[in-house]
């Protein structure tokens, strides 16, 4: 329970070494409050109304501090749906593999690195976790975690984020070390495929109480109070000229011995009310294309248009009106929202900042977009570790609507929702480019969702590529 409000209720999980154990269910339905559970971190301020929790004959919520920091350390092994903010960015990828290895004069992080399906030839041990992609990191995290060589490995949606052959393959990964080394493992998902191939056993969550678990349909375009409808002025027309223009786009990441290019020559038109997909590989630079296009990564080549008129590559030299009109959804909203902040707060903060409206105003608009994104207005009072992570995308997105840009970058959005959330979100972005003319760019490592919808697709297809936009019909890929 957190206050009044039940997390979970009637949940029965059994941990059997050798066996691998999924947790499914909708976004909201206490996957994450389970596993969190099991190594006795529930959120704060959330209490046991019934039931225990007996991990490795310890209860492990009744532990003193000291023996739940040795247990954590020696015999579990915890990685959360958003690795990246649990990796300490100033140190480089071979010391967090070791820093808790239960053997560090042993443990080969080349080997390991190349377990969990990193490349060997692109000596990924010596760069920070900046230089890497959303999936490298996650990979990096279970690389970790691996090194402990725990007897219980606990994983939240450890492939979000991977394309669909590194998902077979951390499945097969999954199987063959629970098998060899004893190991019980339990992860949530939402991938019915990804489980179906790799669990033994599987137990279904539900919410304990009934959410507004999918996204409003998106209001016709007439409507004057709509949940999305601009409070900044007239939308461009839809079609004609784009709104954002990229040219011989170029850039790299990481440094020295680990720089890396991973995009070269990119050409890209966002023409309003259309969705342009971004698909390819982890690694082959999707993430850094739309951190570029939002100002957040400096390219090495290219120029940048919006509304003909030219952009500089820095978000820090951009117009604060040029700010408002590209907003970016990140792969790991965990790491992007505020802990301090109620969810209430960070929406309202755009709407002072782009628009002064007055603070009964902020209230109405922060409950038209929690209902735009699917949540109830109670939610404005909650804090990102008070939702689960399928909520914190929907709040992310919430954000950047609330600014009423012209583009919007979804960077893997959907990774973190179950199937008929994600396929609601889709119909939401669908409503707000074609009502309001808004380009938007959908980064996803989901091909059969990325041509179902988009109107365009552009491959990424490796780190030296020189890719360019299809203007073809949905569901095309070249």
């Amino acid at each position: 329970m957190l206050g009044d409000t039940p997390l979970l209720t009637d949940a029965d999980l059994a941990l059997v070494p050798g066996r691998v154990h999924a947790i499914t269910g909708p976004s909201g339905a206490g996957k994450t409050t389970l596993l969190r559970a099991l190594v006795g971190a529930l959120p704060p301020g959330a209490r046991v109304s019934a039931g225990g929790v007996d991990v490795l004959g310890q209860d492990i919520l009744a532990l003193p501090p000291e023996e739940l920091r040795r247990l954590r350390r020696h015999r579990l092994a915890f990685v959360g749906q958003d690795p990246g903010s649990g990796l300490n960015p100033r140190m480089r990828v071979e010391r967090l593999v070791t820093e808790t290895a239960a053997d560090r004069r042993r443990t080969s992080v080349p080997e390991l690195l190349r377990t969990v399906r990193l490349p060997a030839d692109e000596r990924l041990e010596h760069r920070r976790t900046a230089g890497l992609s959303g999936g490298q990191q996650r990979r990096v995290a279970l690389a970790r975690a691996l090194a402990r060589r725990p007897e219980i490995l606990l994983l939240d949606e450890p492939t979000a984020g991977l394309d669909a052959a590194l998902r077979d393959d951390i499945a097969e990964l999954l199987r063959a070390i629970a098998e060899r080394d004893g190991i019980a493992i339990a992860f949530t998902s939402h991938d019915p495929d990804f489980v179906a191939r790799c669990a033994d056993d599987a137990l279904a969550l539900w919410p304990a109480q009934a959410p507004s678990s999918a996204p409003s349909p998106p209001p016709a375009p007439a409507r004057p109070a709509a949940a999305v409808v601009a409070e900044s002025g007239p939308r461009p027309a839809e079609g004609g000229g784009p709104v954002l223009s990229v040219r011989a786009l170029g850039a790299h990441t990481g440094s020295g011995r680990t720089r890396r290019t991973v995009l070269a020559d990119v050409d890209l038109d966002l023409t309003p009310g259309t969705l342009t997909g971004i698909v390819g590989p982890s690694g082959c630079g999707k993430t850094t294309l739309v951190r570029t296009l939002a100002g957040l990564h400096t390219p090495d080549t290219g120029t940048l248009t919006l509304h003909d008129q030219p952009l500089a590559a820095s978000y820090r030299r951009r117009t604060r009106d040029q700010r408002r009109r590209i907003q970016l959804v990140p792969q790991n909203p965990l790491g992007a929202l505020n802990p301090a902040r109620t969810v209430g707060a960070t929406l309202t903060r755009p709407l002072k900042l782009h628009f002064a409206l007055p603070a009964a105003r902020c209230e109405e608009r922060v409950a038209e977009l929690l209902d735009a994104v699917g949540l109830l207005a109670h939610y404005a009072a909650r804090h990102p570790h008070e939702l689960s992570g399928g909520q914190r995308q929907r709040v992310s997105l919430a954000r950047a609507l609330a600014a009423e840009p012209d583009v919007l970058l979804c960077d893997e959005v959907t990774s973190a929702l179950d199937t008929d959330t994600a396929a609601a979100l889709m119909d939401l972005l669908d409503g707000l480019r074609t009502g309001r003319g808004l380009a938007v760019v959908l980064v996803s490592h989901d091909l059969p969702l990325v041509t179902g919808r988009a109107d365009r697709v552009l491959p990424l297809g490796g780190p030296l590529s020189a890719p360019s936009v299809t203007k073809q019909p949905a569901g095309s890929v070249r």
